[in-house]
């Protein structure tokens, strides 16, 4: 390992062929690191803030207004230590927040701004964060004022509203409630071996058929987005149009958002690139120890003359750079460009026979007036000819690109919150938005309208299997990344969830026709849930244990124009093996996939498992390409909540091997004695039997003494998963 860059010599990490779910990690990437996992206790770290600390009481006891106040007076409230570009922090903390924010992608729901996570490694010592550790360090003094009552999370955000604001931005509104984690969040972030500024090849290049892999957004290892400098350092304005439109789309911005985010966030600030980059130390997770976090270190001079380098590019976009206007579409399509090279040694462009008064100041000396620069990336919004007119359109219409930015900075920084339930605090914007999955409130129903309409269910012929499966096919949408997803606004019977292939469209189909003739006055949300819980609880009766699955109602049916389809289409399941589907063969393994949706579901291994179980049970799983319904449900009496998956697949009576030409996806179990077959069943069933921790699980509910705990625990997961996104209850208290 080079001790200064973090780079690893050696292949990248692969599990007999396929690549880990994780990619490369922090112990990858620094190896001596301090190791705080031994301390973990019941499988997680502690919180500081103790398990009865309710952050959203905390933040609405917050004195909102006096915070604000706070944050716009340290803008230019500049410290000897980390002196201002223009005497302004405004342009940093823009960077700060943006990047926080800008890690989100639609294809998981993972990154984001929603816990803090630019505090931690990787990304506190990503080379597109450089020096966002100090950003971070000039607002302790006010996380220090205001403690409990202000997250880091929603603290980045709220300082990057604030910093818009002072240089006369238009700001959208602000939502709080961003709890803080306190460690690392475990994300597949990539498996290159080096950083972006040593060399890692571009993640797309189409002349060898390489696209971008799902479900990543940023071009290269340690970006938040594209390389400024063009696709792997290479000045193409186009090429980097191509590489903006598919990384923007991957965050859930279209053409207009991705033009409004980049000349708005560039109407701020500055790059820096005046150090030749083998002059700065090692990024802050390799520091020493005196360093106490700092990275990208140089010394006092260099700084207080404003000799800094972070992405190595060096320059302003514009000439007033801590002044919101049109000064960068102005500048951009008044001159013409030529290719130029930083003092670090960066690509950049510069205007041809600039004027004087189209200078920018000095970062440092505002008696000296420099020349502006664009990136590769700014030229790609004058060359890319889709780029170039909605350009042209802001570019003659202040107005609108005033709303688009602040709109599309608000999606931004909130595309990760969820529900508008859960946004917290005086500037919650009233305007509900497409992008927050709007849901209209539902109306709780009677416990007696419940008992008729579960009757009425289960004398209607329709089966079990298919009652459970319409039921996890809404609910299980969830993803506790970004709170989006789950069964509240029935959206399984809409576009396009109504017909993913692992959502089986026809059964699915004449459930929903007959459950919709079924409800009365019940929205088709509650319905559904309610008919999975009963079919649910008359399963383990048929088994003999009486388990009640305590699901709530009141949820609300959204409409086709409430429902923005082509945002709902990366909720589709790659994998999922609670209901034993495969879409393709997957360079991950199979298995590896069924834990990635367990976590994104909030479960737990006891959790994951007696689900996994009690699905087979049911038999609801998605028939299996060659084999029909039956691969994985290890039970002669499907139908029933029953611990047979788990005894019969631990039963020591049956020899698995593998089944030719499958790829290690599908197992034949035979007989031992008679070399009969007995079942059929996948990876993602045998890991319960190989893998010892989950062996263990899996022994724990095959005993004879753990039938009725099975049935028991699995109606409590299951209610879980139900429940999932029922922010409407859990967050009512808090709007009061």
């Amino acid at each position: 390992m080079d001790a200064k860059t973090g780079s690893l010599g050696g292949c990248p990490m692969h599990n007999g062929g396929m690549r880990s779910l994780l990619g490369r990690t922090n112990k990858d990437w620094w190896p001596d690191a301090l190791d705080l996992e031994l301390l973990t206790q019941d499988g997680k770290s502690p919180d500081p803030m103790g398990a009865d600390f309710d952050y959203c009481e905390a933040f609405n006891a917050l004195d909102y207004n006096a915070l604000k106040a706070d944050l716009k007076a340290l803008m230019t409230d500049s410290q000897d230590w980390w002196p201002a570009d223009y005497g302004h922090y405004g342009p940093f903390f823009i960077r700060m927040a943006w990047h926080a924010a800008g890690t989100y992608r639609t294809g998981d729901g993972r990154g984001g701004s929603s816990s803090g996570q630019q505090r931690f490694a990787p990304l506190n010592s990503w080379p597109d964060n450089g020096n966002l550790d100090k950003a971070r360090r000039l607002l302790w003094p006010i996380k220090k004022k205001y403690g409990k009552h202000i997250s880091w999370a929603d603290l980045f955000i709220l300082t990057g509203n604030m910093a818009i604001e002072s240089m006369g931005g238009p700001v959208f509104g602000f939502g709080g409630g961003r709890k803080d984690v306190y460690e690392p969040e475990k994300v597949y972030w990539g498996s290159e071996e080096k950083w972006v500024d040593e060399g890692v090849e571009t993640r797309i290049i189409p002349d060898e058929g390489k696209a971008l892999e799902n479900p990543l957004a940023a071009i290269q290892m340690g970006l938040i987005y594209v390389n400024p400098e063009g696709p792997g350092g290479n000045p193409d304005p186009l090429q980097s149009a191509r590489d903006m439109r598919e990384t923007f789309a991957r965050m859930a911005m279209n053409d207009e958002e991705t033009v409004a985010l980049t000349a708005g966030g560039h109407a701020f600030g500055k790059t820096h690139g005046m150090v030749p980059p083998d002059q700065l130390s090692g990024a802050p997770e390799g520091g020493a120890l005196e360093m106490q976090g700092f990275g990208w270190s140089t010394n006092a001079e260099d700084i207080a003359a404003g000799h800094i380098t972070t992405s190595g590019l060096e320059g302003a976009w514009s000439n007033n750079p801590t002044q919101w206007g049109g000064d960068y579409f102005r500048l951009l399509f008044k001159y013409d460009y030529e290719l130029v090279t930083s003092p670090a040694g960066a690509k950049q462009w510069q205007p041809v026979g600039q004027s004087e008064e189209d200078m920018a100041p000095d970062a440092r000396d505002p008696s000296k007036k420099v020349p502006t620069m664009m990136t590769t990336a700014d030229m790609a919004l004058k060359m890319d000819p889709d780029y170039r007119k909605i350009s042209e359109r802001f570019r003659d219409d202040q107005a609108a690109l005033d709303d688009a930015f602040a709109r599309a900075w608000f999606k931004l920084t909130h595309r990760d919150m969820g529900p508008k339930v859960r946004y917290l605090g005086p500037d919650v914007p009233a305007e509900d938005l497409i992008w927050q999955d709007p849901v209209p409130a539902g109306t709780p129903a009677s416990e007696a309208d419940v008992a008729a309409f579960k009757e009425k269910v289960l004398a209607s012929g329709l089966s079990a299997s298919a009652l459970v499966k319409a039921a996890w096919a809404s609910a299980s949408t969830f993803r506790g990344s970004d709170n989006r997803g789950g069964a509240n606004g029935a959206h399984v019977r809409l576009a396009p969830q109504k017909d993913w292939a692992v959502n089986e469209p026809e059964e699915l189909a004449n459930v929903l026709t007959k459950l919709d003739e079924l409800r009365g006055n019940l929205s088709m949300a509650d319905a559904i849930v309610l008919a999975g819980a009963a079919a649910v609880e008359k399963a383990a009766q048929d088994g003999g244990h009486a388990v009640s699955v305590k699901v709530s109602t009141g949820r609300g049916d959204a409409s086709e124009e409430q429902t923005d389809a082509e945002s709902f289409e990366p909720l589709e399941p790659f994998a999922d093996g609670f209901r034993n589907y495969l879409k393709t063969k997957a360079d991950v393994k199979t298995e590896d996939m069924l834990i990635d949706r367990a976590q994104l579901l909030g479960l737990s291994v006891p959790e994951m498992a007696v689900l996994v179980a009690g699905m087979r049970a049911l038999g609801a799983v998605t028939p299996h390409p060659t084999h029909g319904s039956g691969v994985g449900v290890l039970t002669d009496r499907p139908g029933v909540l029953s611990n047979d998956f788990f005894v019969n697949l631990l039963d020591m009576g049956t020899k698995w091997q593998v089944v030719d030409d499958s790829g290690d996806e599908e197992f034949v179990g035979k007989d031992r004695a008679s070399g009969a077959e007995k079942w059929r069943a996948t990876r993602t069933d045998l890991v319960f039997g190989s893998n010892s921790q989950l062996r263990a699980i899996a022994e724990v509910y095959a005993e004879d003494t753990s039938a009725a705990k099975f049935a028991e625990d699995f109606a409590k997961a299951w209610t879980k998963v139900m429940e999932a996104d029922r922010f409407d209850l859990t967050y009512a208290k808090y709007h009061g």
